[in-house]
């Protein structure tokens, strides 16, 4: 079974238009998101206009601001700063990876949360590591990390339940990881976090009935690492030599055990995405 997350995707982005106008008329205004990324890193600098284009598309108004290996923190600091406390700018967005001494400015602690549309603020991810049951995840005054909920909904599509699941995530990001192991936590799932340094990898997910990867390694996960009928959501997004993508996981072959699998590309990446406009027009309809 495949668990794709196109159709989920499009369903969420159908009436954010809609929703993006009303804002529009509301506010007098469109939907301000500033965005901010490294155009060193090619890979990351053009998904990031890949979402601003997506997000001008939803009726946002939306600017792209270049950093670079040579940006001081202290300007970075400045701009995220400004963008916080200007009350026309709705939304930001920050690309990851960042260089290294940009990663390392606390830049966190600068980012409004209400305006952090990917949850990683120190207040949004904060917040969330205080919730133990979904009902206090869905109370929430911020953002959730997009990718750590988009998981959560393409589980929910295909009518699976983490509850008294066995699940293991294999990642340990601030970004991805650790934000999905806590929401599937407070599904009522029994995680385990396992990554790239892990002993035996094998046996730590030798009797998991959900498998989720995110560590960025192709073919990381294979087909005799998985039990029969175990599910397995793919989040990782790999360049192949031949120029394409791929995820960690063994896709066909845990196809043929009878694995549910997320494909990559076309699985949780498109979910994300529309999980990322949502926030967007969110930010919006919250000052709305």
């Amino acid at each position: 079974m495949i668990l794709e997350g196109k159709t989920l995707a499009a369903q969420i982005r159908q009436n954010l238009p809609q929703r993006a106008q009303e804002v529009q008329q509301k506010l007098g205004r469109p939907i301000s998101l500033y965005a901010y990324g490294c155009a060193d890193d090619y890979a990351a600098y053009v998904y990031l206009n890949k979402e601003v284009q997506a997000a001008r598309k939803t009726g946002v108004q939306a600017q792209v601001f270049p950093l670079s290996r040579a940006t001081p923190a202290a300007q970075f600091l400045e701009m995220l700063s400004q963008a916080s406390q200007n009350p026309q700018v709705d939304a930001i967005l920050i690309a990851r990876p960042l260089p290294e001494h940009l990663a390392a400015s606390g830049y966190e602690r600068v980012l409004a949360p209400q305006k952090d549309v990917d949850g990683m603020s120190y207040v949004n991810m904060g917040n969330l590591f205080l919730c133990k049951t979904w009902q206090d995840v869905e109370r929430l005054p911020g953002f959730v990390p997009c990718t750590a909920m988009a998981v959560i909904r393409l589980l929910n599509y295909h009518g699976i339940d983490p509850q008294g699941m066995e699940a293991a995530v294999i990642g340990r990001s601030p970004t991805v990881g650790r934000p999905l192991a806590h929401l599937l936590t407070c599904k009522n799932a029994t995680v385990k976090i396992c990554h790239t340094k892990t002993a035996d990898l094998k046996k730590a997910l030798q009797n998991e009935q959900l498998i989720c990867c995110a560590a960025g390694q192709p073919n990381l996960l294979t087909a005799d690492m998985a039990q029969p009928g175990a599910v397995i959501i793919d989040i990782a997004t790999n360049v192949t030599p031949a120029g394409g993508l791929c995820g960690d996981a063994q896709t066909a072959l845990l196809l043929e055990k009878g694995c549910p699998v997320s494909p990559v590309p076309g699985g949780v990446g498109p979910v994300t995405l529309a999980c990322l406009l949502e926030n967007i027009i969110l930010s919006g309809e919250r000052k709305a």
